[in-house]
C-alpha cells in the first residue's frame, strides 16, 4: 500500500452518510483523496465532498468492484454488508478491508456477534435464537416477560427491534419481522439496568487507544444524548474500557469498534451490541477528546500511529437534533446554542429533514458533568431543524 499521506491515496467508505462524511472530513486534514460507495438512491452526504462517488448495491460484489479498485484501502460505515461479499471484494479487487472480513465476520449478525464474545469470556445479555412460536414461550418463561425480539442484522435506531408482552403479540412481532421468512430473529431479555454505557476502541497494528466510558440516553430505541464521562464509579468506568478492549481483541479487529454495555442494578456490566465503525455515542469526542474517533478510524485503518483519546476539558454532553419537520433541511434557532464558547453544532448535510430522523448534533464542553448536560439541553430545545 502507498503512503496514506501522498497527495494521491485514495480512502474508501461503504456507506455514505455522516458516519463516512465525519471522518472523511479527517482523511482531507491528512491530504487524502476520499471515495464511497452509495446503495441508496438519494444523494447521501459524503457524495457532495467528492468526485469519486459511485452507487449501486451491497449485495453486488461487481457493482462495487469499479470502486474497489480505484481506493488504496476501504472502510466501513454501516454493517449491513455481508462478511462473504466483503471477501470477494477484497479478493477480486486487491484492495485492503478494514476491519477486514474475517473480523466482519465474527460479529456480522447479532447471534454471532454475542457467541463470538461469550467465547472470549465477555458477559452479554441473555438470547436465544427463536425458531418457533414454542421458543417464544419458552424464552418469555425463563426470563419473564416483556422482552425484545430483533432482527439478528441490519435492525437500528428502533428499526427491526419489538418489545413482545406475551405470546400472542410475540408471535406477530416474529412474523412482522421476519421470521416465518427466513430471518434469523433473536430473543433478548430485558435487564434491569441503572445506566446504558458505551465505550469506543481505535486498534492498528501500531497499537490501540481506548475512549472514556460514557452514558448514553435513550428515548424509543434512539440515542438521543450522551454524558462523557459516564456518571458512574470510576471502577465502572475503567471495567468497561477493559471489556471494551477485550471485544477488540477477541476479533482482531483493526480500526473504531463501539461497544454498548448495560450497568445492571447488581453493579455487572453486560456488553449489549457492537459495532465496526464509528458510533453515536462517539461524536463528542471530535472537540472533547485530543483525537476524536473519526481521526482514529481514518489512522486506524490506514495503518497510522493512533492519537490520544484523552479528554480535554472535564465534561461533554452530546445532544442529537433530530428532524422536527418533513421538509427540505434547514436548521433552525440554533444561533444562541452557536454563540457558546464551548458550544459546537454538526449538521451531517441530509438534503431532506423527516420527523425523528437523526439530522445534526450539538456538543456542549464544560466542568460539571451535569450542569453541561442540562445547559445542552436548555440551549438545543428550541432548535428545529
Amino acid at each position: 500500500m502507498k503512503s496514506p499521506l501522498s497527495s494521491d491515496f485514495i480512502i474508501g467508505f461503504l456507506g455514505a452518510g455522516q458516519l463516512a462524511r465525519m471522518s472523511a472530513l479527517q482523511a482531507f486534514r491528512f491530504g487524502m483523496q476520499v471515495a464511497v460507495f452509495s446503495d441508496r438512491t438519494e444523494n447521501e452526504p459524503v457524495q457532495f465532498m467528492t468526485p469519486h462517488s459511485v452507487s449501486g448495491s451491497f449485495d453486488d460484489v461487481d457493482s462495487m468492484l469499479e470502486f474497489a479498485k480505484m481506493c488504496d484501502v476501504i472502510t466501513l460505515e454501516n454493517e449491513f454488508i455481508d462478511s462473504e461479499i466483503l471477501k470477494e471484494l477484497r479478493d477480486k479487487s486487491g484492495t485492503p478491508i478494514y476491519p477486514s472480513p474475517e473480523s466482519f465476520t465474527l460479529i456480522e449478525n447479532k447471534l454471532i456477534e454475542k457467541q463470538t464474545f461469550e467465547a472470549a469470556g465477555i458477559p452479554v445479555t441473555p438470547y436465544l435464537l427463536i425458531r418457533n412460536q414454542n421458543d417464544l414461550k419458552t424464552f418469555g418463561e425463563k426470563y419473564g416477560w416483556p422482552f425484545i425480539l430483533k432482527s439478528s442484522k441490519g435492525g437500528y435506531d428502533g428499526y427491526g427491534n419489538k418489545t413482545v408482552h406475551n405470546p400472542e403479540d410475540a408471535m406477530s412481532a416474529f412474523v412482522t419481522l421476519g421470521g416465518e421468512a427466513g430471518h434469523d430473529i433473536l430473543a433478548e431479555a430485558f435487564v434491569d439496568f441503572t445506566h446504558e454505557l458505551a465505550v469506543q476502541v481505535a486498534r492498528n497494528e501500531t497499537g490501540y487507544m481506548v475512549y472514556p466510558c460514557c452514558e448514553t440516553v435513550q428515548k424509543n430505541h434512539i440515542c438521543v444524548a450522551v454524558k462523557s464521562p459516564a456518571p458512574v464509579s470510576a471502577h465502572v468506568r475503567e471495567k468497561a474500557q477493559e471489556l471494551a478492549l477485550m471485544a477488540t481483541e477477541a476479533i482482531d479487529g483493526k480500526g473504531i469498534f463501539a461497544f454498548e454495555f448495560f450497568l445492571t442494578t447488581g453493579g455487572s456490566l453486560l456488553l449489549n451490541e457492537s459495532a465496526p465503525r464509528p458510533h453515536n455515542s462517539g461524536h463528542y469526542t471530535i472537540e472533547a477528546c485530543i483525537t476524536s474517533q473519526f481521526e482514529n478510524h481514518v489512522r486506524a485503518v490506514c495503518g497510522l500511529p493512533l492519537g490520544s483519546s484523552d479528554m480535554i476539558k472535564p465534561a461533554a454532553a452530546m445532544i442529537n437534533l433530530l428532524g422536527t419537520h418533513n421538509r427540505p433541511a434547514v436548521t433552525e434557532h440554533a444561533h444562541t446554542a452557536i454563540s457558546q464558547t464551548d458550544g459546537h453544532l454538526h449538521s451531517y448535510g441530509k438534503i431532506t429533514s423527516k420527523k425523528g430522523r437523526k439530522m445534526a448534533h450539538y456538543t456542549l464542553l464544560g466542568d460539571d458533568l451535569e450542569a453541561t448536560y442540562s445547559r445542552a439541553l436548555q440551549l438545543t430545545d428550541g432548535i428545529e431543524i
